[in-house]
């Protein structure tokens, strides 16, 4: 066997890959970035024009729902914005990972436990009920993310290696002779 060691492997042993700087600079980052931004602005549109003309036909429990919704859906979307802006100042060294990290202790990602069962939600137009499932399904990737780049960086424990316990108990056993 060759206990010769090859300086090019052996250099990055040990080390932890920077999932938050590869992340950032990364094509996902960049398609996730442009999915989110399209999100808002499509959102924006929809409610400044065509969801406008159809929330006025609804009844009563469904403009609520609408207005609601609407509220809802516009500030997830503006905190989901806010959390890919940041990214990407990282990415593009306006500020550092650890600079983000505080700054988006303002941003707000938990979901909510929207009731979609209630009287007049049927009613709520699909094109707003598609918006909020879409801003759900990217707040939730979001929130994955972020939880992966921003973990604490807490002491991971080595499992119990039982065979390394005999090993020793063995050493300790044979040099007591």
């Amino acid at each position: 066997m060759n206990h010769d060691t090859n300086p090019e492997l052996d250099e990055n042993r040990g080390e932890t890959i920077d999932f938050a700087a590869r992340f950032a600079g990364s094509e996902t980052f960049r398609g996730l970035f442009r999915e989110g931004m399209q999100l808002v602005e499509e959102t924006a549109s929809y409610l400044d024009g065509p969801g406008r003309a159809e929330s006025k036909g609804l009844s009563r429990a469904a403009s609520l729902i609408y207005a609601t919704e609407s509220m809802r859906l516009t500030t997830r979307l503006m905190q989901l914005a806010s959390w890919l802006l940041l990214q990407r100042a990282v990415n593009e060294g306006e500020m550092t990972q650890a600079q983000a990290g505080q700054e988006k202790s303002k941003v707000r990602l938990e979901p909510g436990n929207p009731d979609r069962t209630g009287p007049g939600w049927d009613e709520v137009p699909e094109t707003l009920r598609t918006l909020v499932e879409r801003s759900r399904r990217l707040q939730d990737r979001i929130r994955r993310l972020d939880e992966a780049i921003y973990a604490e960086n807490e002491t991971v424990e080595a499992a119990p290696n039982p065979v390394a316990d005999q090993l020793g108990l063995l050493s300790r056993a044979f040099e007591r002779d």
